[in-house]
């Protein structure tokens, strides 16, 4: 799934056979948050005993959608990057082209802001992006997206550490097209490290029920001044 190795026909037919499979779908968006869960929870989300499962995990894990991690007797599994996330939710977009308006009366907080695997989507992301590419503080380049000292300085004014914010200039990041809003947000090691400086900010906190994110009063006055606004 790489402009290096492009997909051939057989790959795709495997990747789509991957997907097909309710409990399999069911465990790759409980990993979608970019939580690391072990193999028994996975099993109640996706409602199949602790073999089916088993079974299930494999054949993502072989087919390079999931990666493991063992500690001890345990196993745990997450999403194998950042460009199974994006392709995940880049596979909704011909469905919500459909569905749209019944799901954002069904969920209108996970419209609002969610997490797309560890970075910031929905309206917020979004509105984020935009925000910050019109202002200069992002920079679109051949190698992705990539943070202007102006935004550093103004993150720090913000409240935020200067020397971790600092770190975020070698970072760069990606566009990552929002299934919700059908525009860009900014995603990559980027979007994930200043999401993270988010949530450590509390400026947003997660829900536990899905991916939404719960912007604070105090976030939406840092993101205002920040060029970053929701509508009501």
């Amino acid at each position: 799934m790489t402009e290096a190795s492009p997909l051939t026909r057989y790959q795709l037919a495997e990747l789509g056979a991957l997907l097909a499979e309710p409990a399999r779908a069911a465990i790759l968006l409980a990993l979608m948050d970019g939580t690391t869960r072990p193999a028994g929870e996975l099993a109640q989300i996706a409602g199949v005993s602790a073999a089916t499962a088993s079974a299930h995990l494999k054949r993502l894990l072989d087919g390079g959608l999931l990666s493991l991690h063992e500690q001890g007797r345990h196993r745990y599994f997450r999403l194998a990057n950042d460009d199974v996330a994006a392709w995940l939710e880049g596979m909704a977009l011909p469905h919500a082209a459909r569905t749209a308006p019944i799901a954002a009366a069904r969920d209108p907080a996970l419209c609002r802001a969610r997490t797309c695997y560890r970075h910031l989507a929905g309206q917020l992301g979004v509105a984020l992006c935009e925000a910050w590419l019109e202002r200069g503080w992002l920079h679109a380049g051949g190698d992705g997206m990539s943070l202007s000292p102006a935004a550093a300085d103004a993150l720090v004014q913000a409240g935020w550490q200067a020397a971790p914010t600092q770190q975020l200039l070698r970072l760069h990041g990606r566009s990552c097209l929002d299934w919700t809003e059908r525009r860009l947000h900014l995603g990559g090691p980027l979007g994930v490290a200043i999401t993270s400086a988010m949530l450590d900010a509390g400026w947003l906190r997660r829900v536990q029920r899905n991916r939404a994110l719960l912007p604070t009063q105090d976030g939406l006055r840092r993101f205002a001044e920040l060029g970053v606004r929701l509508d009501d």
